[in-house]
């Protein structure tokens, strides 16, 4: 069985309402040196593979056909063998 530790970000070239959001609200709380900020999502999914090999294509499988938008995210995870 496996952890893998899914991280999904805009791509550079998109905008990020939320990310000038949350660079506002920090600037209010007097972090100015925040100067730029992307939000992003984290997921977590156990998979219960044997092999490392089978469980990192399920994994990224997962990535491409639901959890992220290849039009604008980019992914990337991690796994760990649990």
């Amino acid at each position: 069985m496996f952890l893998a530790k899914v991280y999904i970000s805009l791509k550079p070239s998109v905008n990020d309402p939320q990310g000038l959001t949350i660079r506002s609200g920090l600037h209010q709380l007097g972090f100015d040196s925040a100067l730029d900020v992307r939000a992003g999502k984290y997921i977590e999914i156990r998979v219960d593979e044997d092999e490392e090999s089978v469980a990192r294509e399920r994994v990224s499988e997962m990535c491409r056909q639901l959890l992220a938008n290849p039009i604008i995210e980019d992914f990337r995870f991690d796994l760990d063998a649990v």
